[in-house]
C-alpha cells in the first residue's frame, strides 16, 4: 500500500502541469505561512492572502468548490486580521497596542458554535444541489469550522488551534483522496505544528 502511495507522488511530479505548479507554490507559501503563524508574527497575513489566491485556483480545478470560495472568504479574513493585529482592536486595550492572546470569550462560544452549523448546513445544502462535488460532506465540514477558525485567529484566540488540529486532519484525509499530494503532506505539517502552536501560544499568553 505504501508503495503504491510513493509510486502516486511520483507519477504526480513527471506529470506536473500548470496546475500542480499552483499548488506546488501555494505548498510553499503555505508552509511560510504556518511558520509565521506559530510564531505569531504579522506577516502571516499578507502570506495569508498570497496563498488564498492560489489555492483559490486549485480548489476550484479540483471540484473543492467550498474550499475554493473559503479561500476567496480567506483574502478578505487575511486583510481583516491584518488591520485587527496592527491596530490592537480589542476592548480595554490601547489601539497602539499589539493585539494579545486571550481565551475565547464564554459568550460567543455558543454564538461561533451556532455560526458553524448554519454555515455548515447552508454549503452541504449548496455542494449536494448544485455541484458535483465528490466531497461534499467533508468539504462543507473543513469549510465551515474554517471560517469559524479564521475568525478566531484574527481575534488572536487560543482555542483557534484547536479547531485547525480537527480541519487539518479531516483535510489531509479528503486531499489524499483526491490526489492533491503537496497539498496533503502540507496539511500533515499543519496537523504537528497546530499542536505545537497550541501550546506555544498558551506559554506566551500565560
Amino acid at each position: 500500500m505504501m508503495s503504491a502511495f510513493w509510486m502516486s507522488i511520483v507519477s504526480y511530479f513527471q506529470n506536473l502541469d500548470l496546475m500542480g505548479a499552483l499548488e506546488l507554490a501555494g505548498t510553499i507559501v503555505g508552509l511560510v505561512y504556518l511558520f509565521l503563524e506559530y510564531k505569531a508574527n504579522v506577516w502571516l497575513w499578507p502570506a495569508g492572502i498570497l496563498m488564498s489566491l492560489l489555492y483559490v485556483v486549485v480548489f476550484f480545478h479540483g471540484k473543492f468548490y467550498a474550499d475554493a470560495g473559503v479561500y476567496l472568504y480567506y483574502i478578505g479574513a487575511n486583510i481583516y486580521g491584518l488591520a485587527v493585529w496592527m491596530k490592537g482592536r480589542q476592548q480595554g486595550s490601547d489601539q497602539s497596542e499589539e493585539l494579545p492572546i486571550t481565551h475565547t470569550p464564554k459568550n460567543k462560544i455558543l454564538r461561533l458554535a451556532l455560526a458553524f452549523v448554519l454555515v455548515y448546513a447552508i454549503l452541504a445544502w449548496i455542494l449536494v444541489r448544485f455541484t458535483d462535488s465528490p466531497v461534499p460532506y467533508g468539504d462543507a465540514f473543513t469549510t465551515s469550522l474554517s471560517i469559524v477558525a479564521m475568525y478566531m485567529l484574527a481575534k488572536k484566540y487560543l482555542e483557534q488551534w484547536l479547531l485547525w488540529i480537527v480541519i487539518n486532519v479531516v483535510s489531509t484525509g479528503l486531499y489524499l483522496w483526491k490526489g492533491l499530494y503537496p497539498t496533503a503532506l502540507l496539511f500533515i505539517v499543519y496537523v504537528v505544528v497546530a499542536v505545537l502552536g497550541y501550546f506555544k501560544w498558551r506559554k506566551e499568553m500565560h
